[in-house]
């Protein structure tokens, strides 16, 4: 597939109706949530808003001399 299924949560959300966006809806009885391994252990929620907070940032190269492309 070109990812692992295991480290990307599938969230159903609605953004006409709000479904799953910040709260859990009442109308995907279906959806019982998302679950996604991490370096850390495994993480589980049921939104939008918590797959984004779940997201881990990359490690950047404190060490090294910052560069910026200019255009």
């Amino acid at each position: 597939v070109g990812y692992n299924p295991k480290t990307v949560p599938f969230v159903p959300i609605s953004g006409w109706n709000g479904d799953n966006m910040i709260e859990a809806s009442t109308n995907c009885p279906w959806y019982k949530g998302w679950e996604k391994e991490t370096k850390s252990g495994k993480v589980t929620g049921k939104t939008l808003l918590e797959a984004i907070d779940a997201i881990e940032p990359p490690t950047r190269p404190t060490d090294k001399p910052l560069r910026l492309p200019l255009q």
